[in-house]
C-alpha cells in the first residue's frame, strides 16, 4: 500500500466510511435498548444518558419539553421509565419530567451521545445540523377595521 505523499492530503472516499460506522454505533444502542426491553428492566447498576437533537425529524416530545429543550435534551434510562419499544430506526419510552409523565419517540439518527456510567461506556455521534427541523413561523395575525384601506400586521416573535 502506498502512503500519499507528506504535503498531500488523501483523496475524499467515494465510499461513506463515516457514515457506516455511525450506522453501526447506532446498532449498538438499538442492541442494548432491545435487550432491555426483552428481559423487562437495567441489569445491576446499569442506567444510560442519552442525548438527542429534539428538532430532529421523527422526534416526538410534548410541547413544553421542546420549549424547554429547543435543540438537545438528555434523558435517563434508570428506575422510572416504561413502556420502552424498540423498534428498527427509533425507540419509544415513558419518563416523568417534574412528576408529568410524558412518552417521548427517538429516532436513532437523532442521538448524539449514548452513555452507561455503571461501566465507563460511552458513545458520540453526529447529528448534521441540517438535518434538524425548523420551526414555521407563526401566522400574521392581523387588525382590519371595517370600511378601512388599513391593514396592520403583528408578527409575534417566540424567544
Amino acid at each position: 500500500m502506498t502512503e500519499p505523499p507528506e504535503n498531500q492530503e488523501p483523496p475524499d472516499s467515494l465510499i461513506p466510511y463515516d457514515e457506516i460506522v455511525q450506522d453501526s454505533l447506532r446498532a449498538v444502542v438499538r442492541r442494548v435498548l432491545t435487550d432491555v426491553a426483552a428481559s423487562g428492566g437495567l441489569p445491576g447498576n446499569h442506567h444510560f444518558f442519552i442525548a438527542f437533537r429534539t428538532r430532529y425529524p421523527g422526534v416526538d416530545l410534548p410541547k413544553h419539553l421542546l420549549e424547554r429543550y429547543p435543540e438537545e435534551m438528555t434523558v435517563v434510562l434508570q428506575h422510572r421509565y416504561w413502556d420502552l419499544l424498540v423498534a428498527e430506526d427509533h425507540f419509544e419510552v415513558g419518563l416523568t419530567f417534574n412528576q408529568v409523565p410524558a412518552k417521548l419517540s427517538i429516532p436513532y439518527k437523532a442521538i448524539t451521545g449514548f452513555v452507561d456510567p455503571a461501566v465507563n461506556f460511552a458513545l458520540q455521534f453526529v447529528v448534521p445540523v441540517e438535518e434538524t427541523v425548523e420551526e414555521e413561523p407563526p401566522e400574521p395575525e392581523t387588525d382590519v377595521e371595517p370600511g378601512s384601506n388599513v391593514v396592520s400586521f403583528d408578527f409575534k416573535r417566540k424567544k
